[in-house]
């Protein structure tokens, strides 16, 4: 069986957008950054190769415990809880569970219980 790939950028974005009503907007001239209602979730890093992901300060402190060389304090908002991913070190399906999750943080309840109805 081949190794998996490391999830990229383009594989970020493609999970990203695909929760409802994400969008994204260039934000300080050069990061890709997905949003629900005006909220960034996301954030990618100027090359491609890392991203910021809104998590909950539990989160952060378990996912750089496990693996450190694929997460840590995110810069400037990492007090918050926020996550930095080396996407190269990442598993794909655990970055998408974190988009999603970073989603649900950042979306109005809402939004996230109709988008829970619709998936059950």
């Amino acid at each position: 069986m081949a190794p998996r790939r490391p999830p990229t950028a383009d594989d970020l974005r493609a999970v990203a957008l695909a929760l409802p009503e994400a969008t994204e907007q260039l934000t300080w001239e050069v990061h890709p950054t997905f949003r629900v209602r005006g909220k960034i979730f996301v954030i990618v890093g100027e090359d491609g190769t890392t991203a910021s992901i809104k998590a909950s300060k539990e989160e952060q402190q378990a996912l750089i415990e496990a693996q450190p060389l694929a997460y840590a304090v995110a810069p400037h908002v990492g007090r918050y809880g926020w996550v930095l991913v080396t996407l190269r070190h990442c598993d794909a399906d655990e970055l998408s569970e974190l988009v999603t999750e970073a989603w649900r943080l950042t979306a109005p309840k809402r939004l996230v219980a109709a988008a829970d109805r619709e998936q059950a």
